[in-house]
């Protein structure tokens, strides 16, 4: 059997602001309950960045640690990829500004915005120049600062987000072209413009000149969550040539409970396997896929050689799903 050359992720980090907001924080400013939130989201707090944190800052200390974990330092980096929905500036890309904090040499650095799913997006990408070797070692970072985002007179929002980066380190590995293989085995990405104003921001620099902020219609975004995603699954594990009770971890969108729930039971998954970080951290966008899966390796649930199953569905509507071996 032929040899094929496989992105293997080869280091995970992740990084959260200090500084934590809890459900009874939001309501002294907001109409809303610590009771109201959880039934609802299964959300207890999120973390916020601090005045003068920006979301480089975020990238930057979980791509630290993912390259720590891979055993790299910022002179190895050639690609950096950074999905996120809450840039520093208009331009230059954040992915360019995290280059230049890391101290990484002259390479490939661009930001991807898919919204929540832009983690899964760039992982795709990613994998576009390290499989076919352009790239040797790369940064995908999923980073946000959402709480710029939110409109903190709407409590159907507002009490949903919070602030995070998570990273991973891919390198190019050796494989037979089966399931076995460690790295990358398959995705599905999908994208619905018709559905845009289900969620998305009501500003930009083109329209209004402002940043806007964040509008969700949550019951009709519930309902295709559940059922884009379940298909996007399937699609990803076709594409990988595995079923998807073989996975050992389903490392969903951290965006709500509800939803981690409807969509595991869809696919027939027991609970027990999906890696849930909602509670803690709330709904990172791109940053929650990432932030979930440092959180299982840190605390030993996932161990090297598993089978994983990553999924998102953001504004856009976007959603996506990757399966990737260990």
């Amino acid at each position: 059997m032929s040899s094929v050359l496989r992105s293997v992720v080869t280091g995970v980090g992740s990084y959260l602001p200090e500084n934590i907001v809890s459900n009874a924080d939001l309501a002294k400013f907001v109409e809303t309950s610590d009771e109201w939130i959880v039934e609802r989201t299964g959300i207890r707090q999120r973390h916020n960045a601090a005045k003068g944190e920006f979301t480089s800052d975020l990238a930057t200390a979980a791509a630290r640690r993912a390259l720590e974990a891979a055993g790299r330092t910022p002179a190895d980096i050639d690609l950096i990829i950074i999905a996120t929905t809450t840039p520093d500036l208009t331009f230059p890309a954040t992915a360019v500004i995290v280059q230049r904090k890391l101290g990484c040499p002259v390479g490939i650095a661009f930001d991807i915005q898919a919204v929540c799913t832009g983690f899964v997006y760039a992982l795709n990408v990613a994998d576009g120049f390290v499989a076919r070797g352009q790239a040797k070692c790369a940064l995908v970072i999923g980073a946000e600062t959402m709480s710029r985002l939110m409109d903190y007179k709407d409590r159907t929002t507002c009490v949903l987000f919070g602030d995070g980066a998570g990273a991973v380190v891919l390198e190019p590995g050796e494989g037979q072209g089966t399931t076995a293989d460690r790295g990358l085995l398959g995705f599905a990405l999908r994208a619905d413009g018709t559905k845009e104003e289900l969620l998305r921001v009501s500003g930009g620099p083109s329209s209004t000149g402002t940043v806007g902020y964040l509008t969700m219609q949550g019951g009709q975004v519930f309902r295709h969550a559940v059922v884009n995603i379940a298909e996007a699954v399937n699609l990803a594990a076709a594409s990988a040539g595995i079923e998807v009770k073989d996975v050992d971890w389903f490392i969903p969108h951290q965006a709500n409970q509800r939803i981690l729930d409807g969509v595991a039971s869809r696919l027939g998954l027991d609970e027990s396997k999906v890696v849930s970080t909602v509670a803690k951290h709330a709904n990172t966008s791109a940053a929650s896929i990432p932030l979930a899966m440092d959180a299982a390796i840190r605390d030993g649930r996932i161990k090297p050689g598993q089978l994983l199953l990553l999924e998102a569905m953001g504004g856009g509507l976007t959603w996506g799903a990757a399966v990737l071996r260990l």
